[in-house]
């Protein structure tokens, strides 16, 4: 059982972060201080800034030479069986979706399964550790429990949230050379559709051609004929007044023959390209901009710039001069509360508290509070873990969704009213179910 101080540490850690995510929701929902665009700006400096100095600064300050292997492999393999195991079923829901006609016959690319990889992955497997899981697992194992949940928030950040950003890279690189296909297919389609309007409408136009040119020989000899009436034995005036006549006359017929080709022109039916089909690109192709794209995101450089770091410092036994920490501390200080500040602005702009629907938040509670603790506790055991690291690792899988899941998935738009849901609405039913049962 929980004791009644170390259920008031937890609430004393996670109070001033629900007043973040609160004063965020205050200030869209009901004072209007922030558009849109601004609240996209927040999240974009959390995403861009604040959690890469933050990853930088969990990694370069844990002693890599001194971790739990059998923790940290307990954690890599639930992972690991989590990502496999999502990607089969959604891929094999993708297919037989297919198959069975649920394919759009407009010629439209089916939705992407990585979507729903990726946000499942996310819901069940990057658990809150260090916003939460210090807390409530210092109050409930001691403080030995700390260090353990920094190893596996480091291992996150080395590995696992470079693999959720790959895959947010993956189908944002899909997606555009997608738009980009259909570009030159629809110019190539619209291109041989004006050569067969060209075609179809040259029949017409040839036809008032010819039409236009028996006018002309018919006007010409109207005007030969009322020139040949005026002979020389006619006087000179008389004949000079019959010929502008007969000039006059072709004239008007001329301008009726254009206006009859301008008016036959006009009624060509005009022929509408077919839609183009999208193009699927190679999948190498998709993967080598993905990985292009990751290399040049700070979280990417921040992992392995810290572990570097750590590696270096705890083997030599030298630490970060106080001038860079300080300046790392202004910066890395904001990210968890900006996080939380911009959940609330996210739910505030929503038409319901729980943007996703209690459907959708139910199955993310049975997959986060159940199927992914699950899964950790009979890989421990197969590991061979027992007593009080046992209970740490599958207390800690069963915490809620980290925040910067969420930051991740409102940067790239995929999900984020999931994410949303994961953390905020469900914590508090999470905290009393498991104060309960503990």
């Amino acid at each position: 059982m929980i004791p009644g101080s170390a259920v008031y540490h937890v609430v004393e850690a996670m109070a001033p972060l629900y007043t973040a995510a609160v004063l965020g929701y205050a200030s869209v929902r009901w004072l209007k201080a922030f558009s849109d665009e601004q609240c996209a700006g927040i999240n974009h400096f959390v995403a861009l800034y604040a959690v890469p100095v933050l990853i930088f600064h969990m990694v370069s300050t844990n002693d890599p030479y001194h971790m739990n292997e059998r923790l940290i492999a307990a954690d890599t393999l639930q992972k690991a069986i989590m990502l496999l195991a999502l990607t089969a079923w959604a891929f094999w829901s993708h297919y037989r979706g297919r198959r069975g006609g649920g394919a759009k016959d407009d010629g439209a690319a089916p939705p992407s399964p990585i979507k729903w990889v990726v946000t499942n992955f996310s819901v069940a497997s990057l658990p809150n550790t260090i916003i939460m899981g210090v807390p409530l697992l210092d109050g409930m194992y001691g403080s030995v429990s700390g260090g353990l949940m920094k190893q596996i928030v480091v291992m996150q950040f080395c590995i696992w949230y470079n693999v959720v950003i790959f895959l947010y890279e993956f189908m944002a690189a899909r997606d555009s050379s997608a738009k980009i296909s259909p570009v030159s297919v629809a110019a190539a389609a619209a291109a041989g559709n004006r050569d067969r309007i060209g075609e179809n409408g040259g029949s017409i136009h040839a036809e008032g051609s010819r039409h236009q040119v028996v006018v002309n020989i018919e006007i010409t000899e109207v005007a030969a004929a009322a020139a040949a009436a005026a002979s020389p034995a006619a006087p000179d005036s008389r004949a000079a007044e019959e010929t502008a006549a007969a000039a006059a006359v072709a004239k008007e017929l001329t301008a009726d023959a254009d206006a009859n080709n301008a008016k036959a022109a006009e009624e060509v039916p005009a022929v509408p390209p077919p839609a183009p089909a999208q193009q699927v690109p190679p999948v190498m192709h998709v993967v080598w901009m993905a990985v292009k794209k990751l290399l040049q995101i700070p979280n990417t450089y921040a992992s392995f710039l810290g572990l570097i770091w750590s590696l270096m410092a705890f083997k030599i036994g030298f630490s970060m001069p106080k001038i860079v920490d300080d300046s790392l501390f202004v910066i890395y200080t904001t990210a968890v509360g900006l996080s939380m500040f911009a959940s609330g602005t996210f739910i505030a702009r929503q038409s319901r508290f729980v943007p996703c629907g209690y459907t959708i938040a139910s199955l993310s509670m049975v997959l986060k509070f159940l199927i992914g603790p699950v899964i950790m506790l009979l890989v421990s055991l197969a590991i061979g873990m027992h007593g009080t690291l046992l209970h740490i690792a599958v207390v800690q899988a069963a915490l809620p969704l980290a925040v910067t899941s969420f930051v991740y998935a409102e940067e790239y738009k995929v999900h984020a009213d999931i994410m949303s849901t994961g953390f905020v609405p469900l914590v508090t039913t999470y905290c009393c179910q498991l104060c309960r049962l503990i």
